[in-house]
């Protein structure tokens, strides 16, 4: 029996569990696979609606009583690095930047357990061994890159190479999005995570690109709180874009009747037309 992949993609939502960001919450998904000769198309429409990529993934918080999660992106052309940003860059002048395939390597596996034994060893990703890791790397069925930062002058018996932060990067239509960064956790006082970003902005900006997506910022979460420190922010908020000029305006408590039904939201999804042109007679 032949099998055909489905024309519209299928939604499905994942069960509740307990939320990483605000405690005493519970959190629930909304997904759909990427897959086909219009995935590119698709992760492109359904990043500029609040979603994000996962290897073969596409999801968006869809949570029963709470909309606290909100996609961010920095806007190139209005972004301006502080005053303690541009301190950043100058004291981080000592890496370069190496962008490849998506290919995983021991070297940043190694790094990659560093940061989670020591910013997230409760964490979801807390037990990933290599082939897990190496799936998280390589499995994607769009236009990725593999973006590592290296100490220019480490030395060549160096065991790691020098790697000191590691960024898996998708290339959007519209931008870079930033699936997931780590980064040598005993380089803390450097802002590695901040750099990275940074950089990633004058990448964007070089390659004509007018966004650089973040994934989410979540009002009321610590571990979430650094990204609104970022100028041209702009937050995905019921159904549109718009510029966090005041972060403070914003709220993790959501009354449960304002969060529209599932099938609500899948009819709100604008999806791409990856139907094939009629050839010209």
């Amino acid at each position: 029996m032949r099998h055909t992949l489905p024309l519209a993609p299928q939604f499905y939502v994942t069960a509740p569990q307990p939320c990483p960001y605000l405690e005493g919450r519970m959190e629930r998904k909304l997904f759909t696979a990427l897959q086909g000769d219009g995935a590119e198309q698709l992760n492109d429409a359904l990043s500029k609606q609040g979603f994000r990529r996962s290897q073969n993934v596409l999801y968006r918080p869809s949570c029963a009583e709470c909309s606290a999660c909100l996609s961010a992106r920095i806007a190139v052309d209005r972004f301006r690095p502080s005053k303690s940003q541009r301190r950043v860059l100058r004291k981080n002048g000592y890496l370069e930047r190496r962008a490849s395939a998506p290919w995983a390597t021991e070297e940043q596996y190694f790094l990659f357990r560093s940061y989670l034994d020591s910013r997230h060893a409760q964490g979801g990703m807390a037990d990933m061994d290599l082939f897990e890791f190496a799936a998280m790397i390589e499995e994607t069925p769009i236009r990725s890159r593999i973006i590592e930062y290296s100490d220019r002058e480490a030395p060549r018996d160096d065991p790691h190479g020098g790697l000191k932060a590691v960024c898996l990067t998708d290339v959007l239509d519209d931008g870079l999005s930033m699936v997931y960064s780590f980064f040598d956790p005993e380089l803390a006082s450097d802002s590695l995570g901040t750099h990275v970003i940074l950089d990633h902005v004058d990448l964007a900006r070089s390659m004509g690109l007018p966004f650089v997506y973040l994934g989410y910022w979540v009002p009321g979460s610590p571990k979430m709180g650094y990204k609104a420190r970022f100028s041209g922010l702009e937050v995905y908020h019921r159904g549109c874009w718009q510029r966090l000029t005041d972060p403070e305006s914003f709220e993790a408590d959501t009354h449960p009747l304002s969060v529209p039904p599932i099938a609500e939201q899948v009819a709100r999804i604008s999806l791409p037309d990856t139907r094939p042109t009629r050839r010209e007679e």
